[in-house]
């Protein structure tokens, strides 16, 4: 029965280059044969499984043919009898998926790409952790793990001299080789700009990219960003391995950062929405109904009787923005009033407001 890698190393199957070697090294440790002498039958089982997961899903190639093809394909050369995916005679013309070409062979495997045969489990164990498994577990003091009881030698970690032991722990010198993952390739980084009424209802977008791959040739692609309601500038939506191929092998990830546009009505803050709202002289002094219209459509009515004064202000509770990281809560709308003056008086109107306020 074919075997599932990616359940071998309990990783998802767009897992990227820096969990797999998470994966292969937290499972290479547990199961290393030299740390279950008790079990060893169902230790080098798992041990050896392990590595030829962590082989195949590491590389790039191999990655792409086994999630076309299974365990079959790529161990027999070329799809498994009969064609998978619609390639009933070998592999498409050219090479495999992204174009990228294979080696012939004529042998039994078939035609196809050279049959892939796993590695031995200690020599990728080695090469991983750069050294043997008897350095490795020595220098870290894990051969048994008893011994992490003692706390009083870690002197090997420099500055943390008072530390020093944990069960042989202490030079840690083999931590030098562990297999570090290569520095991830810098993001490419774009503006998103997104209205009010975006970030405020939430929004979907469908955007085209173009990538260029290292054969010089490139794709396209439709990538979708779910707006969440109340996200705000500077919130970064990262996808990784979906920018352009560079020469040393790394690919980038594309990078959006959310930019609000300005509104013609609303002011934001934090999550407070605010508004200027126009008042004349009369209704300042004798009382105003107004309606603003909220960002959703919906109405929120503006009422007093009482005096207003010129740039007084009014808040009302959860009727801003809402709040991305507690759903249902919303920040507060705050009215700004702009009492508007008459620029002239009649002397009929002087004399009336002298006699209405004495």
């Amino acid at each position: 029965m074919a075997r599932d890698y990616y359940s071998i190393l309990g990783v998802s199957k767009d897992a990227d280059e820096d969990a797999i070697k998470k994966a292969y090294r937290k499972q290479a440790l547990k199961w290393h044969p030299d740390r279950n002498k008790d079990n060893g039958d169902e230790a080098n089982k798992k041990f050896k499984e392990l590595s030829e997961a962590y082989e195949v899903l590491s590389d790039k190639d191999k990655r792409e043919i086994y999630d076309r093809y299974g365990e079959e394909g790529l161990k027999g050369g070329g799809p498994p009898p009969g064609g998978a995916n619609g390639f009933a005679g070998g592999f498409p013309a050219g090479g495999f998926p992204g174009g990228r070409p294979f080696t012939f062979t004529s042998g039994p495997g078939g035609g196809g790409y050279k049959p892939f045969h796993p590695s031995n489990p200690e020599d990728i164990f080695a090469q991983f952790f750069g050294g043997g498994s008897e350095n490795i577990f020595a220098s870290r003091g894990m051969g048994n793990m008893g011994g992490m009881g003692n706390m009083g030698g870690m002197s090997g970690m420099g500055g943390m001299g008072g530390m020093s032991g944990m069960g042989g722990m202490g030079g840690m010198g083999g931590m030098g080789g562990m297999g570090r993952s290569p520095q991830p390739a810098p993001a490419s980084q774009h503006k998103l700009a997104c209205s009010l009424e975006d970030l405020y209802n939430g929004a979907t977008r469908r955007l085209k990219v173009t990538r260029k791959l290292r054969n010089g040739s490139s794709s396209e692609k439709v990538l979708t960003i779910e707006v969440r309601p109340g996200w705000k500038s500077g919130t970064k939506l990262k996808f990784d391995k979906e920018g352009d191929e560079m020469p040393d092998g790394r690919t980038q990830a594309l990078e959006f950062v959310i930019e609000e546009k300005p509104h013609s009505r609303f002011r934001r803050e934090n999550n407070d929405l605010h508004i200027d709202l126009n008042l004349s002289l009369l209704e300042a002094l004798t009382g105003y109904d107004r309606t603003i219209q909220k960002l959703d459509g919906s109405s929120l009515r503006v009422t007093d009787q009482k005096i207003t004064k010129p740039n007084q202000e009014r808040r009302f509770p959860r009727e801003g923005m809402p709040i991305s990281k507690q759903p249902g809560m919303k920040g507060d709308l705050i009215v700004h009033f702009k009492v508007q003056f008459p620029t002239s008086l009649t002397t009929e109107q002087q004399q009336a407001i002298r006699k209405a306020l004495g």
